[in-house]
């Protein structure tokens, strides 16, 4: 069916059945706090469903509803942005901090998901939402197109992103080990 057809409400409803999943996943991945999840996640619902009223259909339902999603989250994120912004680093500099689990983490740390998503978090939201597009198996193209960068510039910020975390799960559990 012609998505500029259907009513603003129907549209919502087709998406949020379709890609609310990705909806949780993506609050999460952006919000440690679940509190602040579930108030990130209604305000992607509320970003999505306000969207449709200017929905054309001229790109995907699922560019769209990622579109929406991370200029919400992206939003969010800038608004506690003074207040954290010491803790974001470049990617260049993210292979030369600390590990971001805490002897309390440290149970934690030990499973993969969390040691990524930790990670992640550190990054500057630009690189955070690359990645977080990359997990949810969007190609360069779709994510370019999400945030306004080139194909080559999303595969060359991948890759990169990849070489880092492929370098921090493999060093060496004991940091002061100079080798």
């Amino acid at each position: 069916m012609d998505a500029r057809r259907l009513t603003q409400d129907e549209q919502y409803a087709r998406a949020a059945a379709e890609f609310g999943p990705a909806l949780g996943r993506l609050a999460r991945a952006y919000e440690r706090n679940e509190e602040r999840q579930r108030d990130l996640l209604q305000d992607m619902h509320f970003a999505l469903w306000r969207s449709f009223e200017h929905f054309q259909g001229l790109s995907s339902l699922r560019t769209w509803v990622y579109r929406v999603a991370h200029n919400t989250a992206a939003g969010h994120v800038l608004k506690d942005k003074r207040a954290r912004i010491a803790h974001w680093i470049d990617l260049d500099h993210a292979a030369d901090t600390p590990d971001p689990a805490t002897p309390a983490d440290s149970l934690e740390a030990a499973d993969t998901l969390t040691r990524l998503m930790a990670l992640i978090h550190q990054l500057k939201p630009p690189d955070r939402q690359v990645m977080l597009l990359y997990l949810d198996g969007l190609d360069a193209k779709e994510t370019g197109d999400i945030t306004g960068l080139s194909p080559a510039a999303v595969a060359t910020k991948i890759h990169r992103i990849k070489t880092l975390l492929a370098r921090r799960f493999n060093a060496p559990d004991n940091a002061s080990d100079p080798s």
